[in-house]
């Protein structure tokens, strides 16, 4: 069940935290994968480990988001390494917290510009790649705190709302083309970009006390979602956002 055997994915952010976990799951699951992150030493390292694991292949490709020529190289190695792009997780992203009032308009902007723009850049590229074929799943890495507000993250939260919504419109637009699209949105989980979180005792527990299950989630967690959303037994669903949360947005 949720068999990736002989598809293809590609990973954005994946040579740590999420991402990592992402690719270690779909590799598993027998989809062949391109590593993606902003260092190529660390890509290709990632890569070489999900193979040997998983009797797969695997390549890395050093990609940042924001930029539309390294975006489209990225999906250039990818058809010829494999010839076509079936998976694209849209993992890739960065946090910066500030009170609204003092935050500054550079870190606005690079929010902005990896969370969002990078995941439209590579959705677009690999929606041309997936059309030629009739066939693909984008599933992009949102966060709960573009359903509900987080303070001081206004850039954060502004980034992955508009990842949910321009989930729902290119769901409508690639439908015909048998693209599915859709999002999940974790709650807290345990990675390097949540050590501010998982250190400071105090906030953890405050975080924790607001999760039923009562504990962060790990990057396991969302990669099991990211999974069955790649694959062929959710074929009729998209346009939608999969909250992996422990159930903290349900209160």
């Amino acid at each position: 069940m949720f068999s990736l055997k002989d598809k293809v994915a590609v990973i954005t952010g994946a040579r740590r935290g999420i991402g990592k976990g992402i690719a270690e799951r779909l590799a598993y699951a027998g989809a062949d994968i391109v590593i993606s992150d902003i260092d190529q030493e660390d890509c290709d390292k990632t890569a070489q480990e999900i193979a040997d694991a998983n009797s797969i292949q695997a390549i890395g490709v050093k990609c940042d988001v924001s930029n539309k020529d390294e975006v489209d190289s990225l999906i250039a190695k990818t058809v010829e390494k494999f010839g076509r792009i079936d998976i694209l997780v849209n993992n890739a992203g960065i946090v910066k917290l500030d009170s609204f009032t003092e935050f500054r308009e550079e870190d606005w902007n690079s929010v902005l510009d990896i969370n969002l723009k990078g995941a439209f850049l590579c959705s677009q590229a690999a929606a041309k790649e997936m059309k030629k074929n009739n066939y693909g799943k984008i599933i992009s890495i949102a966060s709960i705190a573009g359903l509900v507000a987080y303070p001081n993250g206004s850039a954060y939260c502004a980034s992955k709302a508009g990842i949910i919504n321009l989930t729902r419109e290119m769901a409508v637009e690639l439908a015909g083309n048998k693209i599915n699209v859709n999002a999940v949105a974790p709650g807290l989980v345990e990675t390097p970009m949540t050590r501010f979180v998982m250190q400071d005792k105090e906030k953890l527990n405050q975080t924790l006390a607001a999760i039923p299950w009562n504990r962060p989630g790990q990057p396991s967690d969302i990669a099991n979602a990211v999974q069955f959303l790649a694959s062929d037994e959710a074929d009729y669903i998209t346009g939608q956002t999969l909250a992996v949360d422990g159930g903290w947005t349900i209160q």
